[in-house]
């Protein structure tokens, strides 16, 4: 009932309309001469409602081309075709309400994200333990109150209202809106939250880092309105195409008057004429479009990023962190004697105590290690070999050098080879040039090799691979790299065109350069309907994917940017025209096909719908359509379009 008043006061005008039809039928036998006057009150409100939106368009900057539906009503109550002249009122009613009905479910998902702002905040008034305060130690404020420093208290099932550091000793986090994430998250003590996550279950408490106005989710929410309120100039150009829509309209009209010699014949023509596949087809298309990219991570900042998605001819990869994993990954630990050190120690126990030290330090290896860590750590507790965690105390961090710790009874030294062995010659073999290796050693004894690579995303190579199927060839590599380790990956995933040893300012010349190459072949009927809705076909289109760290120059530079994250990272996404939230790398090709398929459908819609109005219009000059029955004719014509424009938010072919 709350969704049936909501649409009726969306729409009052469509229902005065039905309300004076039954007053209108009511009347017509009996008192004929009231009904003409309730149609002819009701034509004068929906012209008066009709020349204000017409004038409201023009100061947008849309192009008011109601004219057609103007001289339709007023054709039709000039020849006393009072009930086609109700009809037309009724169609231009009922086409406004499917025209929002169509704009509010092309705008779905992007609807959904904003709706799922935070919009409260628990601010802590007196510190307790971490176990959480009881509810009389909050008071509940708008997010926009929040100061840095601020305490916060999150209960289960809210979101986060603003970034911030956690303090509770663990927290389980829904990240879905933020990068798609399907699986909730666990973080401990010290790690960042951030605004938008969905608290899972328990009450934590987090500091403010950040004002609500800087946080992460509003980040997002300015991609997501800049996308709805902006217009593909392919949609502005489909306005600029009513125009001479509507002049063949009334020559058409004209001719049929003047050689049938019936005015009737004029009005039969132009209650046929819409110009909606243009107005109303195309921007749902796009709109459309936006929604089904955001469902499937990725963000766009305007609509004309859907229009050179779907022409991209050249991709530039950065490697580091796009082509590769974000952190260098440990493939084996040499050890110091080859066999361990005669206590029992072998590789996982040197994973295990590394990890436990390494998660202190800031150095670009140190995640890697970590993480190979606690899968040590795993392994060695499901092989019976250690009881509990290992646990790092008096940790430090020698900048440049490495870090030193006490786990499980052993001085633990991780880092260069001098700051571990104290000067002394390494016993092991050369590194590959795209390994990198970080030293231990145990009780002032160098005890290993933690060797580590740079190695491809999973689904790298699936992903440049698919690229190729779709047509697009020219896939390059640009980093700042050594062209040996560059090249290894380069082969790995499948790129032949590899660009070793640059500065941003060098990756942003070369995609300068490759912006003057030769376009994308497309078939004939393509570039024809390309060029119907004013859409320059001459020009190559290039594209950078990056993932932020020393990309943001870069991505500005392509014809499109993306920029590929974890939901986290900001410089790459402030530059960049189209941001991947959940750091898949398979994103790029999906999009492509997305924004590819979106410009087929608004092509189709808007062809199926001239089309059709075009023969409706050429059959009423014939005198084959009643002057009703074109009228009702007309909205299925608009109908008919908007719901095909409405199919660019399905999920074929994807």
């Amino acid at each position: 009932m709350d969704k049936v008043l909501a649409f009726v006061k969306r729409v009052p005008m469509l229902w005065v309309v039905l309300a004076c039809g039954a007053v209108m039928g009511l009347l017509w036998s009996n008192h004929e001469k009231e009904a003409h006057w309730v149609v002819t009150l009701l034509v004068a409100v929906a012209l008066i409602d009709t020349l204000r939106g017409m004038i409201d368009d023009v100061r947008h900057g849309h192009v008011g081309v109601d004219i057609l539906a103007v001289v339709a009503i007023l054709s039709t109550l000039a020849v006393k075709q009072y009930w086609a002249s109700w009809a037309v009122v009724l169609m231009l009613y009922s086409g406004d309400a499917i025209e929002q009905y169509a704009g509010a479910k092309a705008q779905g998902n992007l609807t959904a994200l904003i709706k799922a702002a935070p919009q409260v905040a628990n601010i802590e008034t007196s510190q307790t333990g971490d176990d959480g305060p009881s509810d009389s130690d909050w008071r509940t404020v708008p997010v926009d109150q929040v100061r840095l420093g601020d305490r916060l208290v999150v209960k289960p099932g809210q979101t986060v209202p603003v970034d911030g550091e956690l303090i509770s000793p663990s927290a389980t986090l829904d990240l879905s809106n933020i990068n798609g994430e399907p699986m909730p998250r666990r973080l401990f003590k010290g790690a960042r939250v951030m605004s938008g996550a969905v608290n899972g279950s328990g009450t934590f408490r987090m500091k403010a880092t950040q004002l609500s106005k800087d946080s992460q989710y509003q980040r997002i929410l300015t991609l997501v309105r800049s996308a709805q309120n902006s217009r593909a100039a392919v949609v502005k150009t489909a306005d600029l195409l009513a125009v001479p829509f509507t002049v063949v309209a009334f020559i058409i009209a004209c001719v049929a008057w003047i050689i049938s010699a019936e005015p009737t014949r004029f009005a039969q023509v132009l209650v046929l004429a819409t110009p909606c596949p243009l107005l109303i087809a195309a921007p749902v298309a796009y709109m459309a479009g936006s929604g089904r990219l955001a469902k499937a991570g990725v963000l766009i900042k305007t609509q004309d990023v859907i229009e050179n998605l779907g022409r991209v001819s050249h991709i530039f990869f950065d490697k580091t962190g796009t082509l590769t994993v974000k952190r260098p990954r440990v493939t084996n630990v040499d050890m110091a004697d080859g066999r361990g050190d005669g206590d029992g120690v072998d590789e996982r126990h040197i994973l295990a105590m590394a990890g436990a030290v390494e998660a202190f330090s800031v150095h670009v290896l140190a995640n890697g290690i970590a993480a190979a860590g606690n899968q040590a750590q795993d392994d060695l507790r499901r092989s019976g070999l250690a009881a509990e965690d290992f646990r790092a105390q008096e940790v430090n961090e020698q900048s440049g050098d490495g870090v030193e710790g006490r786990v499980d009874g052993h001085l633990v030294r991780v880092g260069r080879l001098a700051f571990v062995s104290g000067g002394g010659s390494s016993p092991f073999g050369p590194l590959a040039p795209d390994e990198m290796a970080a030293y231990v050693a145990l009780d002032g004894r160098l005890a290993a090799r933690i060797v580590m690579k740079d190695v491809p995303r999973d689904d790298a190579a699936d992903t440049i691979e698919r690229l190729r199927r779709l047509g697009v060839n020219r896939l390059s590599m640009v980093t700042g790299d050594k062209e040996a380790s560059a090249r290894i990956i380069a082969d790995q995933v499948g790129i032949d065109d590899v660009h070793a040893g640059l500065f941003p300012e060098d990756k942003a010349a070369l995609i300068a350069r490759a912006s003057q190459e030769e376009p994308n072949q497309e078939p004939w009927w393509a570039r024809w309907l390309s060029r119907f809705v004013g859409e320059s076909v001459t020009k190559s289109i290039t594209m950078m994917v990056g993932d932020g760290v020393n990309d943001a120059p870069v991505l500005a530079a392509a014809d499109v940017g993306m920029a590929i994250t974890d939901g986290t990272t900001t410089a790459a996404s402030e530059s960049a025209q189209a941001v991947i939230m959940n750091d898949d790398i398979a994103c790029v090709p999906r999009a492509i096909l997305i924004a590819r398929r979106t410009k087929r459908v608004m092509l189709q819609a808007v062809v199926l719908g001239l089309g059709l109005a075009t023969v409706g219009m050429l059959c009423a000059a014939f005198d084959l359509i009643p002057v009703v029955v074109g009228a009702f004719m007309q909205e299925a014509i608009d109908v008919v379009s908007i719901l095909w424009a409405l199919t660019a938010m399905l999920d074929r072919g994807l």
